[in-house]
């Protein structure tokens, strides 16, 4: 949807900015994901995808990608998550990257919501 109306997009989304909401771009390279969004959205993180992430271990294109995407993002002042992170070898890896977000299965699978509440609870802030 925002795609199809960029200008539009843009003014929306920095309304939304304007408001205190944080904008993330998902699966970042992959489908509409560009570079050129990158300077004229107006976002605070990129996410990147899980198909770049599940590879870390056998793929060194993934690891290049993955690590292209993280120096990208720390040059553009952006925050960067790791989506899909399953194993202590793929977290090892984004940790020295610098990358600072992760969510995946190494980490929880998903709950029921009072599941979710109780293993929120155990965590710490």
């Amino acid at each position: 949807m925002f795609m199809d109306q960029i200008e539009q997009s843009i003014h929306t989304m920095q309304q939304l900015k304007d408001f205190g909401v944080r904008l993330s771009i998902d699966d970042f390279g992959t489908g509409y994901s560009s570079l050129a969004y990158l300077k004229r959205f107006p976002i605070d993180k990129l996410k990147i995808d899980q198909s770049f992430v599940r590879g870390i271990a056998h793929d060194a294109s993934d690891r290049e990608i993955t690590a292209t995407i993280v120096a990208m993002a720390r040059n553009l002042g952006l925050e960067v998550l790791a989506e899909g992170v399953e194993t202590t070898e793929q977290l090892a890896f984004l940790q020295q990257l610098g990358c600072q977000f992760y969510q995946g299965y190494l980490f929880c699978k998903p709950l029921p919501v009072e599941q979710l509440h109780a293993w929120m609870d155990t965590r710490p802030l």
